[in-house]
């Protein structure tokens, strides 16, 4: 990869962590019991906008893990906000431990991503100082 495709796969990565940190607060309003009908609109935009970007980034990058079905089962299993407010605290307790197995993962790929990038950016600035011609 070049570094203008790194740069852009990194941002795209970023905003894609910050979709699932919403994830995670439509769960945490679950719990509360504290959300309407605009939440439920902006739930599903958010597990689409999830499920969409995971085939991209995918195309991309294959890291192993998460895998494609671990995200898919994720994100099915909680269909709307309502539903995931009408289960048991252990069975939240255990869709937020899904949650956080995966958030940490992609974030291990970022940071494998940035590690790329860095060293892209010297490889460059080293042909530059060095290939002048």
């Amino acid at each position: 990869m070049n570094q203008k495709q790194i740069d852009q796969l990194v941002l795209q990565m970023e905003n894609y962590l910050e979709c699932w940190k919403q994830f995670s607060h439509y769960v945490d309003l679950a719990r509360a019991k504290k959300f309407g009908a605009e939440e439920e609109s902006q739930f599903l935009e958010i597990k689409s906008v999830l499920t969409q970007e995971l085939e991209l980034i995918l195309s991309v990058v294959d890291y192993g893990t998460p895998t494609r079905e671990e995200v898919h089962n994720l994100v099915s299993s909680a269909p709307s906000i309502r539903f995931l407010s009408e289960l048991t605290d252990g069975s939240l307790r255990s869709m937020e431990n899904q949650w956080h197995k995966i958030y940490i993962n992609w974030q291990s790929i970022l940071g494998q991503l940035k590690v790329q990038q860095q060293q892209t950016r010297s490889k460059s600035l080293w042909h530059s100082l060095f290939h002048r011609g």
